[in-house]
Order: structure tokens, then C-alpha cells, then sequence
């Protein structure tokens, strides 16, 4: 279960080879990328309702639109090329790059016969928070601890009122 656009990211990179030490911009030697279960990609926020793809069919007025929800419903691996190709340089060596990437929705995909190498996604490194929004977090920390503290203590009174009667 991987963000598309951080998966998107790293196909990218795979796929105009960035990641060797022998990259250079004008020439195509990045690896070929095989994406399985296209259809386990999440989005954060409202993206699922609020992105909107849209395409031109050629006829006036015809521009037709569709939201993620109803193209990941549709076809899941169009999303991803289109994520990667839209971080792809626009440049002629763009389609060559298209080529490599492929995409499957489930687990099946016919290169059964030839080993596979897993791609490990890079750990992520979480910038720390905002002093302002660190600060909020504290206090509400805090102030559950208390609230925790008095109920603790209002049922210890109750306990001790209900032994003495006893």
C-alpha cells in the first residue's frame, strides 16, 4: 500500500535512470520498471474526489472529465503512467521511457520465467514539526494526562468512601 505520488516519484527516477552512477540526460539507461498490484495504491487528503482528469475527444465542447475514484475503478494502472509520465522531462527520449514502465493491476504479469528484482522503497524522512503546531500537541498531551489524573483520583475517592461505609 504505497502514496502514488511518492511511488510515482521513484519509478520515475528507476526508469531515467538516476539512481546509477553512470546517469546522463541525454542518454536512455534507465532500467525497465515492473509495477504489480497498481490497483493497492492509496492518495492522502480528498484527492480520491477532489482530482480530476480531464481529456479532449477532438469534437467541440466534447471535454470529458473523470475523478481518481472512478478512473482507479476504471483502469488503476492509468493513474500511475500518468503520474510518471507527467514527472518524465518532455523531451524525446520521453516515449522510450514510456516503454519501459509496465504496469499490471493484480499480482499476475507474464514475466514469471525471468527473476524479478523487488524495489525497496527508501525509508522517508519526516521534516520535524512546527514549533507552533509541537507546542499544541504538548499541551494537548497534557492536558489528557490530566483529565486521566482527576479520574484516577475521583474513582480512588469513590473507592475509599465505599470501604469506609462497608
Amino acid at each position: 500500500m504505497e502514496v502514488l505520488g511518492r511511488l510515482a516519484s521513484q519509478i520515475a527516477t528507476v526508469v531515467q535512470g538516476k539512481d546509477k552512477p553512470t546517469y546522463t540526460p541525454n542518454r536512455d539507461d534507465g532500467d525497465m520498471c515492473i509495477v504489480l498490484n497498481a490497483k493497492d495504491i492509496c492518495v492522502t487528503g480528498r484527492k480520491l474526489t477532489d482530482k480530476v482528469y480531464y481529456w479532449h475527444t477532438g469534437y467541440i465542447g466534447h471535454l470529458k472529465q473523470r475523478t481518481l475514484k472512478d478512473q482507479m475503478a476504471k483502469d488503476p494502472t492509468e493513474v500511475i503512467r500518468k503520474a510518471v509520465l507527467r514527472m518524465l522531462p518532455r523531451n524525446k527520449l520521453r516515449d522510450d521511457r514510456d516503454r519501459k514502465l509496465r504496469i499490471f493491476p493484480g499480482s499476475e504479469h507474464p514475466f514469471v520465467d525471468r527473476p524479478l528484482e523487488p524495489y525497496v522503497m527508501p525509508p522517508r524522512s519526516v521534516r520535524e514539526m512546527r514549533p507552533r503546531a509541537r507546542r499544541a500537541m504538548i499541551r494537548a498531551q497534557k492536558k489528557a494526562e490530566q483529565q486521566q489524573q482527576k479520574a484516577d483520583g475521583m474513582k480512588g475517592k469513590n473507592g475509599e468512601a465505599q470501604e469506609e461505609s462497608a
